[in-house]
């Protein structure tokens, strides 16, 4: 471990999460990254998206007293009969957010930290033998965590080095030589996969899928531990043809782990606070026996979903 770079290498963290069983295997630290490449319509963290640090306000939190309409330094913020009025495009471009503070309720605050890889694994470490006795240790997520490349693999260094089991949730939406460089560090590939059609990924994910499976189908060559994660949205990729589309392709790649992710609205409260729009409030989860259906074409393939 070069103890300089752990001292330097800094990275903007959004969120850390003790004691998870999700999302890799055993009790994890799953370590939140801001910035994603992507803007997938159904996104249950719009605070990861954006890469620097950004206002984020709870309404039902403020108390009216004024002291951060005092506090702003460019009129970004108005206090009004009916909550806070804010400029979010003037207040995200600030530098500098610390006069945020001032808030004495936490309705008005920042969503992202500058945190320099050896702060963050010293929270990591700090569950070592939990990670220990069930097998889990570090989930780096986001957003899309591999955007912050250097503190990404300087992270996943340090705990290799230190035996704690390591995953990456990522869309595969980075370069190639990102995802070779951290490829040695990282015990399990959580691999978000939202649709084969080119199309389609484009009308609800802003972006085109075709460096998405480059480097799905490169991890696998590889010989990496992957397991492909598909967000299951109603009248989007919800159909037994599209399930078995994506064994067919996973197939020829030769990767046999594949789960499904249910849609949920659970972050849908997240978009005002962060001054966007939710366009998915018209969509519903999908029933459990239809996602029961889908798990079961998935295993009867010989898939796992772990």
């Amino acid at each position: 471990m070069n103890a300089e770079n752990a001292r330097t290498i800094t990275g903007t963290v959004f969120d850390i999460q003790r004691y998870s069983i999700h999302d890799g295997p055993g009790i994890r630290t799953i370590v939140f990254l801001k910035g994603c490449p992507l803007s997938c319509k159904w996104c249950s963290n719009p605070e990861s998206q954006a890469y620097e640090p950004q206002v984020f306000y709870v309404k039902s939190k403020c108390i009216g007293c004024g002291l951060c309409e005092r506090s702003c330094p460019n009129n970004e913020v108005k206090l009004t009969e009916d909550g806070l009025l804010i400029d979010w495009k003037a207040i995200n471009a600030s530098k500098d957010l610390s006069w945020v503070n001032v808030c004495p309720t936490g309705a008005l605050g920042v969503k992202g930290e500058k945190m320099t890889a050896q702060e963050v694994f010293d929270i990591v470490m700090r569950d070592k033998v939990f990670y220990d006795q069930s097998g889990g240790g570090l989930t780096l997520s986001g957003g899309e965590p591999l955007v912050q490349s250097e503190f990404a693999l300087e992270l996943l260094k340090m705990l290799h080095d230190a035996g704690v089991n390591t995953a990456i949730e990522t869309t595969g939406a980075v370069d190639k030589k990102v995802l070779l460089d951290v490829l040695p560090y990282t015990d399990l590939f959580l691999y978000d996969f939202k649709h084969w059609d080119n199309e389609i990924h484009k009308k609800y994910i802003g972006a085109s899928n075709s460096h998405i499976k480059e480097n799905l189908k490169m991890l696998a060559e590889k010989k990496a531990n992957i397991l492909v994660r598909v967000p299951v949205i109603p009248g989007v990729n919800d159909t037994e043809k599209f399930v078995s589309k994506v064994i067919s392709e996973l197939k020829e790649y030769g990767i046999d782990k594949l789960a499904l992710l249910p849609f949920h609205q659970y972050g849908s409260g997240k978009y005002v606070s962060c001054g966007m729009t939710y366009e998915m409030q018209d969509f519903k989860p999908p029933a459990e026996d239809k996602i029961e259906e889908l798990r079961k074409i998935i295993s009867d393939a010989g898939f796992s979903n772990k």
